[in-house]
């Protein structure tokens, strides 16, 4: 483990949240777009999007608890973004405007699979992510600073 062990793991988190909040954004904004994909030569409303995130590698709860039992003080590695996964789970809102050009043949529309309420609650966990492991890095850099100083 490196004196900048803490540094880095935090930084990754950061990177997480951050790409989480980006997501999210992507989804507010597409809440009401009706042709997100072409789909067959017809028009698919937008799905909603979520980040798969995964601890990186030598970070599984076997190697904490085989760690942990032997004695040694296991730290993990902090977090990787597998992917960006679509929501397919989740069906699309039919909503009645047969006024609108996506209308099929009974004047309803399939809206987007995207709930406002749900993107804000998860913004905020991504938002209360992100300012904890900003809290996590100062207080790492100002005990490295603190180090430093300890020379003098």
């Amino acid at each position: 483990m490196t004196i900048f062990h803490s540094m880095n793991t935090t930084a990754s988190a950061l990177t997480a949240n951050r790409l989480r909040m980006d997501v999210i954004s992507s989804n507010m904004a597409n809440a009401e777009t009706t042709r997100g994909k072409l789909v067959n030569g017809e028009w698919e409303p937008y799905r909603r999007k979520s980040v798969v995130l995964q601890a990186q590698e030598g970070n599984s709860f076997a190697s904490h608890l085989n760690a942990a039992t032997a004695g040694n003080s296991a730290t993990g590695n902090g977090v990787k973004v597998t992917k960006v996964a679509e929501d397919t789970e989740t069906p699309f809102e039919m909503v009645y405007d047969p006024e609108n050009p996506d209308a099929n043949a009974d004047g309803y529309v399939q809206m987007p699979n995207v709930d406002p309420l749900r993107e804000m609650v998860d913004l905020m966990s991504a938002t209360r992510s992100y300012e904890a492991n900003v809290t996590v890095l100062n207080a790492s850099k100002s005990m490295l600073m603190k180090t430093l100083e300890i020379g003098k």
